[in-house]
């Protein structure tokens, strides 16, 4: 339980089928909900029926799915991958299998401008204004997708942190030491051509890619660096989806 804390929302529950004891996740751990006595079933009463995974709950290993307080409330996830990047990063497949590793469904892209997308269109069109933009742990770090590309940078607030999806705080973590993340784009999220390391395909010292500082607090600063340097690769949830299953 304690190994998976990181993906869990505050206010969420969660059962311990083994000790038939329940526990809420609050800010900085969890407390026990100190339930009252037994109300027994009837000997020939039904068996409770078996979890369906559907909208608002999460599976957790050897426990009893969580459930999501904030069901209802939809929002898109900004978050890294696990470890920094030269310029030759195959990021999207990168971005598919680790957000699956740890039991993530939606689909996340790369925060990049490629060859075929620019960084502003990642996101689907209907989801671009809507939605909040949160950090692993579900706190906001834009008002929408939209709001990244006004000019000024991609600006936020540089003390909500941006996790990886191990549960790493970017920001502080020494497995980046460079805090810096490339994009690939101008401020308005258009691919730069010239400098996003041949639409990521090399590692090569003499080839450039634009990237940002985040202790400056933004995710477009507008800076070029080697494509051999190791850097943030971000990755967001390109759009809201809704489980329809067993509904």
């Amino acid at each position: 339980m304690l190994q998976k804390t990181h993906l869990v929302p505050e206010g969420s529950l969660i059962y311990l089928s083994e000790s038939s004891e329940v526990y809420v996740r609050v800010r900085g751990g969890w407390r026990k909900v100190l339930l009252g006595d037994l109300i027994s079933l009837p000997a020939d009463s039904p068996p409770p029926p078996a979890f369906s995974g559907h909208q608002g709950y999460h599976q957790l290993p050897a426990l009893i799915p969580v459930i999501n307080t904030d069901y209802g409330r939809p929002n898109l996830h900004l978050v890294a991958l696990n470890s920094p990047f030269p310029g030759d990063v195959r990021a999207d497949l990168q971005c598919f299998q680790q957000a699956r590793a740890v039991g993530l469904t939606s689909t996340y892209r790369a925060f990049l401008s490629s060859h075929l997308q620019d960084l502003h269109s990642v996101v689907k069109k209907a989801d671009r204004f809507n939605l909040p933009i949160v950090n692993l742990k579900g706190e906001v770090l834009f008002d929408n997708w939209e709001s990244i590309f006004s000019g000024h940078g991609g600006q936020f607030n540089s003390r909500i942190p941006i996790y990886s999806f191990d549960g790493r705080n970017v920001m502080t973590d020494s497995s980046w030491p460079q805090k810096i993340l490339w994009h690939g784009s101008n401020m308005n999220g258009i691919r730069l051509v010239h400098n996003y390391c041949e639409a990521w395909r090399t590692a090569d010292m003499a080839v450039s890619g634009q990237a940002s500082s985040i202790r400056s607090g933004k995710l477009l600063d507008q800076n070029s660096y080697s494509c051999s340097n190791k850097f943030i690769v971000l990755c967001i949830e390109n759009s809201f989806m809704i489980d329809t299953r067993n509904k």
